[in-house]
């Protein structure tokens, strides 16, 4: 019997599915199956045979050969399934060479839809957002209802048949809140009145207190600076620092201040297209300038004008639309209905920024924005009177000045050039064109310099400039009349110098008066335009609606428009993912057809349009996922749990996950009592080993060496490190922060070797651990097991279990009995870091203690968040 037909007769016989079976959904069963197997050579991009299986009317004709790929209801004439289940290499699909192969349910999934229909959707997410019905509560009273959140997870359950676990207790569930609102553990007085607290919203009122920290900004900025990119210097060649700090210091004030995220995305992307914009809306325009960029000699500006309009528009594009618009830089997108004229639209909205593309190396690559205080401001305006007054009285005494020039003597007899240069203007300037002197004035050296050609002369301004510094001077004839007023000039022009570097500064956005031209580049290449374009939006999303050429402005407008479907959803799915550590959608940088689908699909419309319909309000959004039972649950896990949902994708247990990065130093250095939680400022640089920098610096960048900072900056929280992008601070990098070169939507978590060396030995940590062990000592309690019980609530907001304490007791003793024997190592070990040791303590204790805190701080629960 041929193939073909023994295909048909198979496929006739299992063409109707199985009575009471659930309809196959497009979105959810059959999408997945043709992006990951199909869709790169028939879908958007790319159509072989003229076959395009995302487009419904395509994929359902005639093709030049007669066949037809997809027959609705009759899945033995579809082509697509005789293909599938073709044993000639020349003619299965997916080709043999595309190292794609379906399973048999896959298989048998494809063939089911076609058999009821063929029906499509239109891609989940660029749908539009549809608040949905609440699952209806029970009406008895239910731990495992909270809000509304409860009544879509609980649904599933059901559906599957999952029991979920009850609430965790109170100290379980204030550290896990804590440390998702703050990134710092809570403090023994503040688990102490939780657990005093028996009012039924004892819960809640505890999650408003660390909403309203000012902690919580901190912490929350550190999500949203990995998706801008931040760092603190440019990032290629020399890599030198750059000015943006003010840019970050902004995200925490906004997240502290509960901007809405409407505003907060609209001063980020146009801040300065607002009537009069303000200084903090122009700081906040910083989010453009967070690319990486380069001064190398070489470089062509024409190409990083392009490089950096796609950078931003790329990061745009995943931070608030969800999207892998780079794909389509070269082409257009293989998988999602993004053409490179889309993407090339989008980007002619970053590409008439001013100031030059190369960086020039500089802390402050134009434009920029000098952020002066009122009383900066005040100061400057004094200091520029007094000079104003001072320069007044020079220039009054030039013009009463009596000076005959040497050289002019016996009607011009004597030539300049053998005059007497201390007194004859002439022969002092002829000695000096072309050449420049380091101990004359910046101003007064360039400008001699710039006279390099013999042809080229002094204008009348330059000519007033020169003969007036040389008669207040140098000439010793003149010079003494003039001392006390350019004394008093020079030392109000170095306090307004000083006062004017000490005002930080900021990168900024700006745009030309004249917007750039902007085609579509050919494969990708900066130098070969095709067809011209203007701003504009993706052509398959609500267009954006304009009367003219559209601006930065109405591009973040038309983010937050009602109409869009994607901001929104992609920003409280970034929020579910901070919280419970994986998003709803968990591909949170894809929510585009590569992407997986959402677990909770409801849910996430649900949430979507909550925000949106709520002012955008981000505290509201944030209260209300900690607020449910899904959040509250106890962590623990079964085997059952872990067969059925090793994921936790329906959330019938607590989110429980590694610290970030930041969040492990800031708890070590926070219980140890250690830490400067001051706001804001210049990035900093704590301990790092040897030889991190300098091996990838080149001569001449001013971030070769590294040099560690002293006193309290050692100790500020980590989201104030500075961050190198060439090497980053390792303790970040050790624990898989980004180096944020580019857009980040969501870290990995590793387990590493070198992570637990870092834990054990890092001079940070050895520090932090002899700070705990000294307020254990002090604060703790008289006994040993006092101690240890004070150290466990402390870092774990519980008390040790029996065996805990017995463990923990019995390794103290063992450090002590060997101190005793080597208090020459136990000096040595107390004198890692820059703090001193207390002196009051018997160093021997004190090291045992050490070694002791060492050893809870790498904990495996202290560094998860429970």
């Amino acid at each position: 019997m041929p193939q073909r037909i023994a295909i048909a007769l198979l496929l006739t016989f299992v063409a109707l599915p199985a009575l009471g079976a659930e309809p196959v959904r497009f979105n959810r069963d059959v999408r997945p199956i043709l992006a990951d197997a199909c869709f790169a050579c028939h879908g958007p991009s790319k159509q072989k045979a003229g076959l395009r299986l995302d487009d419904r009317k395509i994929a359902t004709r005639a093709s030049k050969g007669g066949t037809i790929a997809i027959v609705p209801g009759k899945p033995e004439a579809s082509e697509l399934l005789h293909r599938l289940h073709s044993k000639d290499e020349t003619e299965v699909m997916p080709p043999p060479e595309s190292n794609k192969t379906l399973t048999a349910v896959q298989k048998e999934t494809l063939r089911r839809w076609i058999a009821e229909g063929a029906e499509y959707e239109p891609h989940w997410s660029f749908a539009p957002i549809e608040s949905p019905a609440i699952p209806a509560l029970p009406t008895s009273v239910s731990p495992h209802f909270r809000n509304e959140i409860d009544s879509f997870i609980t649904g599933r359950l059901n559906a599957d048949d999952v029991k979920p676990n009850l609430a965790a207790d109170r100290p379980t569930l204030i550290r896990r809140v804590a440390f998702a609102l703050t990134g710092l553990p809570p403090t023994l007085k503040e688990v102490d009145e939780y657990l005093a607290d028996k009012s039924p919203q004892a819960y809640e009122h505890m999650v408003d207190r660390y909403l309203a920290s000012p902690r919580f900004g901190e912490e929350m900025a550190r999500h949203w600076l990995d998706l801008a990119r931040y760092g603190d210097t440019h990032g290629l060649h020399l890599d030198n620092e750059r000015g943006t700090w003010l840019y970050r210091d902004w995200v925490v004030n906004a997240f502290n201040a509960n901007m809405p995220f409407d505003r907060f995305t609209i001063e980020q992307l146009a801040g300065d297209l607002l009537p009069n914009p303000t200084n903090s809306q122009l700081i906040a325009t910083g989010f453009n300038r967070c690319n990486v960029t380069t001064g190398e000699g070489g470089s062509i500006a024409d190409e990083w004008f392009y490089r950096n309009a796609v950078d931003r528009a790329a990061t745009v594009a995943e931070t608030w639309l969800g999207l892998t618009a780079g794909c389509a830089v070269c082409h257009d997108h293989k998988f999602d209905p993004l053409t490179q004229k889309d993407f090339y639209s989008l980007y002619a909205f970053f590409y008439s920024i001013q100031g030059p593309s190369l960086d020039g190396n500089k802390l402050l690559h134009e434009p920029f924005l000098k952020a002066s205080t009122p009383d900066q401001d005040s100061k400057l305006k004094e200091q520029e009177a007094k000079l104003k007054t001072v320069n007044a009285s020079l220039e009054a005494t030039l013009k009463t000045l009596k000076y005959e020039d040497p050289a002019d003597a016996a009607g011009g007899a004597t030539p300049a050039v053998k005059a007497d240069a201390t007194r004859s203007y002439k022969a002092w300037l002829a000695a000096r064109l072309g050449k420049e002197f380091s101990t004359y004035p910046k101003e007064i050296s360039t400008l001699l310099k710039s006279f390099a050609k013999k042809e080229t002369k002094p204008t009348p301004a330059q000519e007033k400039q020169l003969r007036a510094f040389f008669l207040q001077a140098v000439c010793v004839d003149t010079k003494d009349q003039f001392t006390a007023m350019v004394k008093e000039r020079d030392t109000l022009a170095a306090e307004k110098q000083k006062l004017e570097d000490s005002i930080p500064g900021c990168m900024i956005f700006r745009e030309e008066a004249k917007p750039r031209d902007t085609f579509v580049m050919l494969r990708g290449q900066y130098d070969k335009p095709g067809d011209k374009v203007v701003p504009n939006t993706p052509s398959f999303l609500p267009p954006l609606k304009m009367k003219s050429r559209a601006t930065r402005l109405d591009l973040a407008n038309w983010l937050l428009a009602e109409e869009n479907p994607l901001t929104a959803r992609v920003y409280v799915n970034r929020l579910w993912q901070q919280f419970f550590g994986t998003g709803l959608v968990k591909t949170s940088a894809d929510l585009g057809v590569q992407g997986e689908s959402p677990s909770h699909p409801e849910l996430l419309d649900y949430l979507a349009s909550e925000f949106r319909d709520h002012g955008w309000d981000v505290k509201r959004t944030v209260r209300l996922l900690l607020n449910s039972a899904a959040f509250r649950r106890s962590a623990k896990v079964t085997p059952e749990m872990i067969k059925n949902d090793p994921e936790n994708r329906l959330y019938a247990r607590g989110p429980r996950f590694r610290l970030d990065a930041e969040q492990v130093r800031d708890n070590a250095l926070y219980v140890s009592g250690l830490i400067d939680l001051t706001l804001g400022g210049k990035g900093v640089k704590p301990y790092q080993p040897e030889n991190i920098w300098e091996p990838v610096a080149f001569t001449g960048s001013n971030t070769r060496v590294y040099k560690r900072d002293d006193g309290n900056a050692l100790y500020r929280r980590s989201l104030y490190t500075f961050i190198k992008r060439t090497a980053p601070p390792p303790f970040m990098a050790n624990f898989d922060a980004p180096n944020r070169e580019q857009p980040c939507s969501r870290r990995d978590r590793s387990n590493t070797p070198l992570q637990a060396l870092q834990l054990m030995n890092d001079v940070q940590h050895i520090e932090a651990a002899r700070g705990f062990a000294e307020r254990m000592l002090i604060e703790g309690g008289k006994s040993a097991e006092e101690r240890i019980t004070f150290a466990y609530r402390t870092l774990l907001s519980r008390k040790p279990s029996d065996i805990e304490a017995v463990i923990v007791l019995g390794e103290l003793q063992a450090h002590q009995e060997r101190f005793a024997r080597a208090s020459d190592d136990a000096k040595k070990l107390i004198a890692h870091g820059e703090g001193k040791p207390n002196a009051t303590l018997k160093v021997e204790d004190l090291a045992a203690y050490t070694l002791v805190a060492n050893m809870l701080l790498n904990l495996d629960e202290t560094l998860t968040r429970n």
